[in-house]
């Protein structure tokens, strides 16, 4: 099958597709005599696998090292454990971090109960103070299940 055939079968736009192969996390593929890339079943099944990672969230990083325990299928699967657990962690850690951002929103909130003009809205009041507790627990948009992420490209 070509490309958009591939797209289709795993409801994957085709940049992801070039990029996942880019990124060495799909196998090059064979050529049709007019240069097409030719993909079959187990381009389906192993896009499949990646995109269900990438649904929890896991990084390209952990997604290379789940497949090549995939691609050794009689290793020990110990460390696609202790990834897991790990990065169980991290979907803790973002968990409690919504909920604290949760809670500042909220607050913020309470500053506006009803509406009035702009320039005696507390949000935009409060919003507008500098920040006294600069600590990146309580400064920024929270960021995804982990640190140093590139742009998700699905």
């Amino acid at each position: 099958m070509k490309i958009g055939e591939l797209a289709t079968a795993t409801n994957t736009p085709v940049e992801t597709i070039r990029y996942y192969e880019r990124e060495s996390l799909l196998p090059k593929t064979a050529r049709s005599g007019s240069n097409y890339r030719i993909y079959g079943d187990a381009h389906i099944e192993r896009l499949s696998f990646i995109r269900h990672c990438r649904r929890l969230d896991m990084t390209l990083a952990e997604i290379r090292t789940l497949l090549s325990f995939k691609d050794a299928p009689t290793e020990n699967c110990g460390e696609v454990n202790a990834l897991l657990d790990e990065h169980i962690g991290h979907v803790a850690a973002r968990i409690r971090e919504l909920r604290t951002l949760e809670k500042q929103l909220k607050h913020l909130r309470e500053q506006c109960r009803h509406e009035q003009a702009a320039i005696h809205c507390g949000i935009l009041n409060e919003l507008s103070q500098p920040l006294c507790d600069a600590t990146p627990e309580s400064v920024g948009h929270v960021p995804g299940t982990h640190g140093n992420r590139k742009h998700r490209k699905d």
